[in-house]
């Protein structure tokens, strides 16, 4: 079933919708989640969290590209579920990592976790992610949106690892650049 089909079904409130969005993309959300969350159940959990937000958004709201939509929903509910579970302690996994990586390039804010979802850097990051030659641009949106390890990153794409922590420095370098040359305050 084509993605089309399937929004049609949640815009007729047709049960069927979940389970035809399970079938197709139930992977690709728990791939999201549980990079972010490192737990099956904490995963398993944002996933049935997304098909709600979708049966809840559509209508009135059509995606254009569905997934694209479940992802963002998915990754939205993860980071919000490991904000909640690290709100008394220091987090583990590949977040804080990730954070840390970014720190140096990434502007001012009071939540550096939702800083690609601001409205703000959109265009910014679009012509940054253009800039990179498409194994550049896999590599570094494996890394920064779904927080995937180096070392999976690495054995994914045929590489060693430092190749990848390589073309993830040099494509910070140039978001940092790029952020400067945009009188962005980093």
């Amino acid at each position: 079933m084509d993605d089309k089909q399937i929004v049609d079904l949640y815009w007729e409130r047709s049960e069927t919708a979940i389970s035809k969005t399970a079938e197709k993309y139930g992977r690709y959300c728990h791939y999201i989640a549980f990079n972010v969350l490192h737990n099956d159940e904490d995963s398993e959990e944002c996933v049935n969290d997304t098909y709600l937000n979708a049966w809840n958004s559509m209508p009135p709201h059509r995606p254009s590209v569905l997934k694209t939509f479940l992802g963002k929903l998915t990754r939205n509910l993860a980071l919000n579920r490991y904000k909640h579970l690290t709100a008394e302690k220091r987090g583990s996994g590949q977040l804080p990592l990730i954070i840390e990586e970014l720190n140096e390039c990434l502007p001012a804010t009071e939540n550096k976790e939702s800083i690609i979802d601001n409205m703000v850097l959109v265009d910014v990051f679009n012509r940054f992610l253009s800039t990179l030659s498409v194994e550049q641009r896999k590599i570094f949106m494996r890394r920064y949106w779904y927080i995937s390890p180096v070392k999976e990153i690495a054995a994914d794409y045929g590489m060693g690892e430092s190749k990848v922590k390589m073309s993830l420095l040099r494509s910070r370098d140039k978001l940092k650049h790029l952020l400067e040359e945009e009188c962005i305050t980093i």
